[in-house]
């Protein structure tokens, strides 16, 4: 089960956002795709931090309490991103989502580019693939 890689789970398209970004268009962004995080990128692809949909929520409420709309992604996001590579264990990611609270990881090349995310649902989805792969129809 070690075998399991990120690479093979990720989802190679995630929603992501830039720096520059208003708040209210990111919003949008969660919206439409319906996920619960992202990826900040730069001009070159390149992770630059990390917007989850709660930090959003936090600014949107305190926006309409105040009647102010003017902030943007670089005032939210986290600069503190905890990151997977591509040919990392999905078991010890796994291993390692029970210990920190990221529920969406970026999966970075050794650059740090940006290749996509993983979540905690795409690692139950591989242990549970893998669990099933064992067991014979009808035994």
């Amino acid at each position: 089960m070690e075998s399991l890689q990120v690479q093979e789970y990720m989802n190679h398209y995630p929603v992501t956002f830039t720096a520059e970004m208003a708040v209210e268009e990111a919003s949008l962004r969660f919206l439409k795709t319906k996920q619960i995080g992202g990826p900040v990128i730069d001009k070159n692809h390149h992770l630059i931090g990390f917007l989850s949909e709660s930090e959003i929520l936090a600014k949107l409420l305190e926006s309409t309490y105040h009647n102010v709309h003017s902030a943007s992604v670089k005032d939210l996001m986290r600069t503190d991103v905890l990151t997977v590579k591509p040919y990392d264990s999905v078991i010890e990611l796994g291993q390692k989502m029970l210990q920190n609270k990221p529920k969406v990881y970026p999966v970075v090349d050794d650059n740090g580019n940006l290749l996509g995310t993983i979540c905690r649902n795409d690692v139950l989805s591989a242990i549970d693939r893998h669990l099933r792969s064992g067991f014979k129809v009808g035994a």
